[in-house]
């Protein structure tokens, strides 16, 4: 007779059990890399703000780029650690691992950082000259 231990009773939460730990170690891997890119951009935005020289005319720009940046970091930080969970709950459960939004939050804010900067840059030389 097959195993239907991981199939639970309609309406019944699925049973759990200890995946390999290939799986977890992987899973703690993705969510360790994703905290060093939260990091990073929180680190590049506190050196923007603090370290860039202001921009010629745009006093306000080392702001308007920097703190996003940090902003971002903490985001990213808050949805790898939900992700992970949910992650690891579905390998407990034998389900199909949850789709990140990971990767689509980090391509639009990199999308949207790169356009302030491109506009910081150009009021700045506009504004010089």
């Amino acid at each position: 007779m097959p195993d239907d231990s991981r199939d639970p009773a309609p309406g019944a939460e699925p049973a759990e059990s200890e995946p390999d730990a290939r799986f977890t170690f992987a899973n703690e891997r993705t969510f360790l890399a994703w905290t060093r890119t939260a990091l990073a951009f929180m680190v590049a935005g506190l050196g923007i703000v603090q370290l860039l020289p202001p921009f010629p005319g745009v006093p306000w720009g080392r702001h308007v780029l920097g703190v996003p940046l940090i902003v971002i970091g903490a985001v990213i930080a808050i949805v790898s650690y939900v992700q992970w969970m949910h992650s690891q709950q579905a390998l407990r459960r034998g389900q199909p691992l949850p789709r990140s939004v990971l990767p689509q939050i980090l391509a639009i804010s990199i999308t949207i950082i790169a356009a302030i900067a491109a506009a910081v840059l150009l009021v700045s030389a506009l504004v010089k000259s």
